[in-house]
């Protein structure tokens, strides 16, 4: 088991070997053995995929960006499939910061706006609150940033 509270501030970088998968309106939007994972402390971990295992043609740029201190700024993507819309439900850094620089273009999708995620064949429960991206699997501990009365945290 994993404690959320175990993590790092400021976040940890890592890459990841295991089947990552993301699935919207029937169509695979990303998969990769080549991921990366960001740890922070209380939260779920945030997963990040190759640009070259995502499918880019049903992405459209979506909306104003947003700035993570530690990241950098944030450019955010719609998924759109088969008449269905999910609006920024995905998000990239084109220039993160140094430490993060091994996701630079890399996308990240929020869990609760697609149809299913995966790691490994487990699927994954969002961060709860909507605002965070991170996802959930058996083996992590929490409480995790998102539920309410966790602003400050």
């Amino acid at each position: 088991m994993e404690s959320v509270w175990d993590y790092p501030r400021p976040p940890r970088l890592e890459p990841v070997f295991r089947r990552l998968e993301v699935i919207f309106a029937g169509k695979t939007v990303a998969m990769t053995l080549n991921g990366y994972r960001v740890l922070e402390t209380s939260h779920p971990p945030v997963y990040y995929f190759p640009p070259s295992d995502v499918d880019t043609a049903i992405l459209k740029s979506s909306g104003g960006p947003s700035w993570c201190e530690f990241k950098g700024l944030a450019v955010y993507w719609s998924v759109e499939a088969d008449g269905r819309i999910a609006d920024r439900a995905a998000w990239s850094y084109p220039n993160p910061t140094e430490d993060y620089s091994a996701i630079a273009n890399f996308y990240a999708f929020y869990a609760s706006k697609m149809d299913r995620c995966y790691v490994g064949d487990e699927l994954v429960t969002p961060q709860p609150g909507g605002f965070y991206g991170g996802w959930i699997t058996s083996d992590l501990v929490g409480p995790f940033k998102g539920v309410p009365g966790s602003k400050d945290w």
